[in-house]
């Protein structure tokens, strides 16, 4: 191995969570600060827990809101806009007497 190229290796590194667990191991930086662990990740714990940092899932909801709201706004239109066989009679009647 070359000399003085690689970073420098710390044994006692310690890797802290947000949820207050610990963990000691090998790594080039020595202190690392992290949000998530296997003590607190659901896929470990099996609980459902929701980490919403920068407000995505609020800001994904209210777009799906809107959505659900202008689908079932178009929908009360096209009933709206439906007309029966004899009103539609009608307007095509009046349409050829005009000619």
């Amino acid at each position: 191995m070359k000399k003085e190229i690689h970073p420098q290796y710390y044994s006692d590194a310690k890797i802290s969570c947000a949820c207050g667990n610990v963990v000691k191991v090998g790594s080039t930086v020595k202190e690392m600060k992290i949000e998530v662990c296997s003590a607190c990740h659901p896929l470990y714990t099996g609980k459902k827990k929701l980490l919403d940092t920068t407000g995505r899932v609020e800001r994904f909801r209210k777009i799906a809101e809107k959505a659900v709201e202008k689908k079932k706004l178009t929908k009360k239109k096209k009933i709206r806009l439906k007309k029966s066989k004899s009103e539609i009679k009608k307007v095509v009647s009046k349409k050829k007497l005009k000619k």
